[in-house]
């Protein structure tokens, strides 16, 4: 029974984006749109060229913005607020999700690699408010991005959390490698499998029903 697996979990780990809305929500379409943007005024490129350089960021560094850093030392705020900047009238409140969350016994916290403020609209566009104990942006990780593991470790020892007794769900396989070496059990939200991998422990394309099935 797959609640026995997770009976010793007392710190639930959620990631934002894709995995607590479904990813139809399409909100990516907007911020790539912005941050391509952001990429030409800063760098001064063409649109072709900004959207190769964000796509060869992510892939590179983890974010796009890790790569503006890294290699142009973009500052880190103006570009968050800019790409956040997008409309969430579209997601709908889900109270299946919220009660299944609420009742998980622990501490409940989000982590994203997008801000803390724009994880705080996003929960409160899902009916989500209440729900989790804190939101963690890359700003609490000294803007270093998932999936580096020195990104989770600096989150996780804000918060506390013991990850002998913590659980990750991710909707990008990547990032859930590194709480599988940090001995988390792993759970990978998205509507298709991914290629069987050590690191991925669970799949769900559903999340309320997943989170619902360990607490019977």
């Amino acid at each position: 029974m797959i609640a026995k697996q997770f009976a010793h979990v007392r710190h639930w780990v959620f990631d934002l984006d894709n995995t607590l809305y479904h990813p139809g929500a399409r909100l990516f379409d907007q911020i790539e749109v912005r941050m391509t943007a952001f990429v030409m005024d800063a760098l001064g490129v063409d649109k072709a060229e900004a959207d190769h350089l964000r796509k060869h960021y992510w892939h590179t560094y983890g974010t796009t913005l890790a790569g503006l850093m890294r290699e142009h030392n973009v500052d880190p705020a103006p570009y968050l607020t800019h790409v956040h900047e997008i409309s969430l009238e579209h997601l709908e409140q889900d109270a299946p999700l919220a009660a299944a969350i609420r009742a998980l016994p622990g501490r409940k916290i989000v982590y994203t690699n997008g801000s803390a403020p724009y994880g705080e609209r996003v929960i409160a566009a899902r009916g989500l408010n209440g729900v989790f104990d804190a939101v963690y942006g890359v700003e609490h990780a000294d803007f270093h991005p998932k999936p580096e593991r020195r990104a989770f470790e600096a989150v996780f020892e804000t918060d506390g959390i013991n990850t002998k007794t913590a659980a990750m769900f991710e909707d990008d396989t990547r990032n859930l490698a590194a709480p599988h070496e940090m001995g988390m059990q792993c759970v990978h939200v998205a509507p298709e499998a991914a290629k069987p991998a050590p690191h991925i422990h669970h799949h769900t394309d559903d999340l309320a029903v997943f989170l619902q099935a360990l607490l019977l």
